[in-house]
Formats: C-alpha cells, sequence, structure tokens
C-alpha cells in the first residue's frame, strides 16, 4: 500500500498575467474617459468668468473614442469636440484655421480606425468562438460524477484568449473501474493542443481495452513515440498521473511518469501520495525498467487532489514557493469544486504572474463506511 509524506516543494518557471495594453478588454475608465474629457471641459469653461486655454486637451477625445468605441459613438464624440471648439459660448471659438482642420482631420481618422477595429473585433470573435466550440471537443467539462467518484476540475490556460494549453485531464468510467488522468505536454498554448487530443484520443481507447493501469501508461507513451517518430525534431514528451479506482471506490491505484503526485485530504489533514517516479511520456518507458505504482486504501471522507506544475512551482515576487500543502489544508471545502476555486483565487494572491498552465482536479470517492 502506498504511504503518506509530507509534500516537498519543486523548482520553478517565472509565471505571467496579461494587461489590456497588450490585447485584453480596455477598463472601464478608458471608456469613460472621452465622455468626461467633453462634459468636463464644457463645464469648465462655461463656469469660467474668462477664457481657459484647455482646448489642447479637446485634441485626445476622438483617438480615445476610437479606442473603445464603434464608428457612430466615436463620430459623436469627435462632433462634440468641433462644437466646443466653435460655439462661441464656451469661449474656446478662437483656434487657428490650421488647429481646427487638425481636429477635424483627427476626428474622421478616429472615425476610420475604430471601424476597422470594430471588424477586427468581429472577426476575432468568430475566430475565438470556433476556436472554443475545438478546444471544448478536445477537453470537454467534466461531469460531477463518473461511478462511484465525484469529479470537479479547474483549468486556466497560461495563453490567454485560449481554454486549451499544454495541461489536460479526464475521468472515464470503462469495464476495469474509473480511471483518472492528468498531465503535462511539452510546451504551452495552441501548439500544445495536437499533442492533448492525441494523449487523451489513446487514454480513452485504453481505458476500455486494457486491465492494468500500468498497461495505460505505456500505451500513451507509445503514443508520443509514435507522433514524436514522424518529424525528426518534434522530441514529444508528457508528464501524467494516472489513478485507477476499483468498483467501489474503497482503493486507488497510482503511477506517476514525471509528474507530481497526487494529495491526500483526510480528516483535515494534506499529504502526499508516495509514488515511486517514472520517466515522463514518450521518452521509451520500456526502457527504464518494469513500470509499478502505489495502491492507497481510501476511508469515507478521504478526498485526491491533484495540481499541475503551475501550481507547485508558483512563486511570489522574492521567489518563495507556494505553500501549496499549507495553504490546501487551510482553503478545504466540502464542495470540491469551490475549494478547487479558492486555491487559484489564492494561487492569484501569492503569484503577480502566471505563465504557466494551471490545473486541479479534485476526485471524491465514495466510499462505504468500514463493516459495511
Amino acid at each position: 500500500m502506498g504511504k503518506v509524506r509530507v509534500p516537498s516543494f519543486r523548482r520553478v518557471r517565472e509565471p505571467a498575467r496579461r494587461g489590456w495594453l497588450r490585447g485584453a478588454p480596455a477598463p472601464r475608465w478608458v471608456r469613460v474617459l472621452p465622455g468626461a474629457l467633453v462634459v468636463g471641459v464644457g463645464v469648465a469653461t462655461l463656469a469660467s468668468p474668462r477664457s481657459l486655454d484647455i482646448g489642447f486637451l479637446l485634441g485626445a477625445i476622438p483617438p480615445l473614442a476610437g479606442l473603445s468605441y464603434g464608428p457612430l459613438a466615436t463620430a459623436l464624440l469627435g462632433g462634440a469636440t468641433v462644437a466646443l471648439l466653435t460655439v462661441p459660448a464656451f469661449h474656446l471659438n478662437n483656434p487657428g484655421e490650421t488647429d481646427l482642420l487638425t481636429v477635424l482631420f483627427v476626428a474622421v481618422l478616429s472615425v476610420f480606425v475604430s471601424f476597422v477595429r470594430s471588424r477586427r473585433d468581429a472577426q476575432l470573435d468568430l475566430e475565438r468562438t470556433v476556436a472554443e466550440a475545438a478546444q471544448r471537443a478536445v477537453v470537454p467539462p467534466l461531469p460531477e460524477r463518473v461511478g462511484p467518484v465525484g469529479c470537479a476540475g479547474l483549468y486556466r490556460a497560461a495563453q490567454r484568449g485560449t481554454l486549451v494549453g499544454g495541461d489536460f485531464f479526464d475521468v472515464r468510467d470503462g469495464p476495469y473501474g474509473v480511471r483518472a488522468v492528468m498531465g503535462d505536454v511539452q510546451g504551452h498554448g495552441l501548439s500544445a493542443v495536437a499533442t492533448v487530443a492525441s494523449l487523451l484520443g489513446a487514454f480513452r481507447e485504453a481505458v476500455l481495452d486494457l486491465p492494468g493501469l500500468e498497461a495505460v501508461a505505456a500505451r500513451l507513451d507509445r503514443r508520443l513515440v509514435v507522433d514524436s517518430a514522424r518529424s525528426a525534431h518534434a522530441e514529444l514528451f508528457a508528464t501524467a498521473v494516472l489513478l485507477e479506482f476499483t468498483a467501489d471506490a474503497d482503493a486507488v491505484r497510482i503511477v506517476a511518469c514525471g509528474h507530481p503526485a497526487p494529495v491526500l485530504l483526510r480528516g483535515g489533514r494534506v499529504a502526499e501520495i508516495d509514488v515511486e517516479a517514472w520517466t515522463p511520456l514518450g521518452l521509451g518507458l520500456s526502457d527504464a525498467g518494469p513500470l509499478s505504482g502505489a495502491t492507497l486504501q481510501l476511508r469515507p471522507g478521504d478526498r485526491l487532489f491533484l495540481a499541475s506544475d503551475g501550481v507547485w512551482e508558483a512563486r511570489d515576487t522574492v521567489g518563495a514557493f507556494y505553500p501549496f500543502a499549507e495553504r490546501l489544508a487551510q482553503l478545504a471545502d466540502d464542495d470540491p469544486a469551490l475549494m478547487a476555486e479558492r486555491v487559484w483565487a489564492d494561487l492569484l494572491r501569492h503569484s503577480p504572474e502566471i505563465r504557466d498552465d494551471v490545473t486541479m482536479l479534485v476526485l471524491t470517492p465514495r466510499t462505504r463506511p468500514f463493516g459495511r
């Protein structure tokens, strides 16, 4: 039977998050700014008994509007800018002819830029919708229960705008019990999706065909070896951990191939299951000797928490590791999905930048009480 020990911490890669200047939607204050400038300049000039030399602020209104609004709204804000410059009541009606023409040109140009941006955004939205449908076909949402095992998963891809990156997980029922897999393929983002799809396809077939969990791992390894052989420079590999529950979920067998082992939540304590680590998939498991795993007896109320390197290897601004075991004990909740969300929120507070895919899988076996 597998033993338990306190988790050890692993070395890490630096993680990261994207701001709005790198392509995320503009924040609300950017959308409010053009209208605020129109109102602010208008009120200031009307309230002042003398002319104010603040007309230069109006030149920023059309470009800011084009950044956040469509062509019509940009044209209206551009018209409001010209009105402020030419209506005598605002005391700004003495700009030079060149200045007024410059503002008119910027306003018209901003409308054109807004039109191009709106068409581009619409095309990107369409492409994203198609990509999301394809990605969900590769890694569909987990059901709440697979056989006697409750399931809750959380996936946050490192590459923004995608649902799938280099991590993957799945839980399937078959003739040999409920089997689960979590893994991390070489690379990130959309470039890794093909490898993820290949591995998950092999796993789903092996769940139905192969009686031993070690044989399932060997099938995934062979899949990557074959895929890598198609290209002289592919060098595909992946880390993975596989689990197999007995029919009544009172025991679980675990095989780890270069991936962090699951942690066990039992009676308010957190411990890592001691599993012999084998080489990652794609490097030829048969060359490393006979593959073996560990079997752990389960008790009522036990939960298994699987986390990817994006959790284990997260660091704060001074390079300190995320204290996963300690925080998990504090963030444990009766609702597995809520517990995963709590860990994700806590991870974001710990690490200002997340560059690696973050994946969590919480499995709750419905074991029978002892003596029954």
